[in-house]
């Protein structure tokens, strides 16, 4: 397969890297951590820059290659992370690009495009986390409307979001995969009850909502009834196909500030040390080029990512809190610093195993869907 990029590809990256040299330094200060208001508006704000430059659509209106260039240069000038607007443009955006009617991708995508709109992601329930075909969110149909109970735990950014991407049960005699729908809901319903949760690491992008007699549109409805489990695994595999790209770019960069730092402090001479920086170098180059071929898996078949996500998922997760074990040995008593923000990165990556779907979860997508096993039961 093909890795190599187009002069038209390469032509994008230069004219990007050019933008972001000139726009990164008028940008106003980032806005304190704990403020989640003045976050959305920041990361609105890029977004919306971004749209105006002709760069906002890259998400799902470009080719898989050209996102991932553009998640590439993005990280490593430093400019602002999607933030607020991940949901929209990294899960429910592309989800709907590919699976809404006319109607509907007109109504929602350009908004997120524009930095107008915020999503979250209602999916996880306190008894359906690994196991999200298990959840117990209701919804029965009433004229033009869905009414619907229940709860959803680790819905990111509903404190600030204006839709949710929302995953219901509308068939509660049919197997568990095949009687769920999935919906757009408007946060400013009633009924919607918003409690956030303070995260390890103190941070509180994460809440509770609480759903009671909650009016959905049908029209509001992605997919068919009681097709939701096909729609999201759609957005799942989004979600662990091109969402962490900025990340492997991230952690590159991390790992080359660790190996200057060994330099400096004397770490270096410890033969065990460099041969796991080395490792974990050579694990991050070989995440790279399996993001790149499952960029170019998706532009053979039409956008999507393939399962070849769970493989790039299920190692990038482990190789995140290799890095950051790492950190703490070169770095000492140093990685301790809130300051320089290791702590919160080396909280953040014991998550990895289990958002976006457990270590588990992958394991048995790539057992089933790539090795050919036969189911557990």
């Amino acid at each position: 397969m093909d890795l190599s990029y187009t002069p038209e590809e390469e032509e994008f990256r230069a004219r990007l890297r050019e933008w972001l040299g000139k726009m990164l330094p008028t940008l106003p200060d980032k806005p304190s951590p704990q403020d989640w208001p003045a976050r959305r508006a920041y990361d609105l704000g890029w977004q919306r820059m971004l749209y105006d430059a002709g760069y906002g659509d890259v998400h799902w209106g470009a080719s898989p290659t050209v996102r991932l260039i553009f998640l590439e240069e993005t990280e490593k000038a430093g400019a602002p992370y999607v933030g607020a607007n991940f949901v929209g443009l990294l899960h429910a955006g592309p989800t709907i690009a590919a699976e809404g009617s006319e109607e509907q991708r007109a109504r929602w995508l350009p908004p997120v495009l524009r930095g107008e709109e915020v999503w979250c992601q209602g999916f996880s329930e306190p008894d359906a986390g690994s196991d999200l075909a298990s959840l117990r969110s209701r919804a029965h149909r009433d004229g033009d409307d869905y009414v619907v109970n229940g709860s959803k735990i680790w819905t990111s950014h509903a404190e600030v979001a204006d839709w949710c991407e929302l995953l219901v049960r509308t068939d509660p005699r049919a197997p568990k995969h095949r009687g769920i729908t999935w919906l757009a809901m408007p946060m400013d319903a009633p009924g919607i009850t918003v409690r956030p949760l303070r995260t390890l690491a103190g941070s509180a992008e994460f809440a509770e909502v609480f759903l009671d007699d909650v009016r959905v549109p049908v029209a509001n409805r992605v997919g068919e009834e009681n097709d939701g489990w096909r729609v999201t695994m759609v957005t799942l595999s989004f979600e662990r196909g091109t969402a962490f790209v900025g990340e492997v770019v991230a952690c590159r960069r991390v790992l080359g500030e660790l190996a200057a730092e060994a330099r400096r402090n004397g770490r270096w001479e410890d033969p065990v040390l460099r041969r796991r920086l080395g490792r974990l170098n050579a694990e991050f180059r070989a995440l790279w080029r399996l993001t790149q071929w499952n960029v170019s898996e998706a532009e053979a078949s039409g956008g999507v990512p393939g399962v070849g996500g769970s493989v790039f998922k299920l190692r990038y997760s482990h190789a995140r809190q290799a890095l950051y074990d790492v950190a703490a040995e070169v770095l000492g008593p140093d990685c301790l610093d809130l300051e320089r923000g290791w702590v919160v990165d080396r909280l953040s990556s014991l998550s990895y195993t289990i958002a976006a779907g457990t270590s588990q979860i992958q394991r048995n997508i790539v057992g089933e869907r790539v090795l050919g096993l036969p189911k557990g039961r």
